[in-house]
């Protein structure tokens, strides 16, 4: 028990942080909805009720979305754009899907691949991709949950205008949502790539060295 906790420490931490953060923006969540229900003399929810409210699915989807969205452009655009210094960035001589052998495919595939990756075919062309593909499937799962939930806890709120499901996605409030999380990503991602070139941190994979040059790219620490 104590080796398998160790070897996967970084999931189990963060899954535990993402359990502890849900839970309590679910009791935050449901706070600030009573307040504001109780000072337009509308009902107030039990916070079970509030759990599979809409209010709180929207809230939740509009950022799993946006993560979902960070993670899939930035698997998918690593494969062809470089930043010069960067760990998270691949040498300019690897731009693109590089070859059978430097991705041990094909030929140069081993017993200890896995079975897709030694299968060959499109088992082993989804199998490529399947990292990109999956991240994609994830956020256009959760952005439709979004679009969703977000169109029914607009039509519940007694103050805003009523619309149908593919009016709400061209609306000011759906888009709103979108895009002030998809800007905060994008700075995420920009910052983090140049940041990491002349900036370190001893020990993590996520740094180069602290004594590698600022030109080094794709070296961990």
């Amino acid at each position: 028990m104590r080796r398998f906790l160790r070897e996967h420490s970084l999931t189990l931490v963060f899954a535990g942080l993402f359990l502890a953060a849900l839970v309590g923006q679910l009791f935050t969540g449901h706070a600030d909805y009573n307040e504001r229900q109780a000072a337009l003399g509308e009902p107030t929810l039990t916070l079970g009720s509030y759990l599979f409210s809409s209010d709180f699915l929207v809230d939740v989807t509009e950022n799993w979305q946006s993560e979902y969205l960070q993670f899939f452009l930035y698997v998918t655009a690593t494969v062809w754009l470089i930043q010069k210094g960067s760990p998270e960035s691949k040498p300019a001589g690897k731009v693109g899907n590089e070859s059978d052998k430097e991705q041990q495919v094909g030929q140069y595939v081993s017993e200890s691949s896995p079975k897709w990756a030694r299968a060959g075919g499109w088992r082993t062309a989804v199998f490529s991709r399947s990292l990109g593909l999956v991240m994609l499937v994830l956020f256009l799962f959760s952005w439709s949950m979004q679009w969703v939930a977000g169109w029914y806890a607009n039509n519940s709120d007694p103050l805003a205008e009523k619309m149908g499901l593919f009016d709400y996605f061209f609306s000011s409030d759906f888009w709103n949502r979108s895009l002030q999380n998809w800007q905060s990503e994008f700075l995420a991602i920009a910052s983090m790539a140049i940041l990491s070139v002349y900036l370190r941190q001893r020990g993590s994979a996520e740094s180069k060295p602290v004594g590698a040059a600022h030109s080094v790219s794709d070296e961990s620490g």
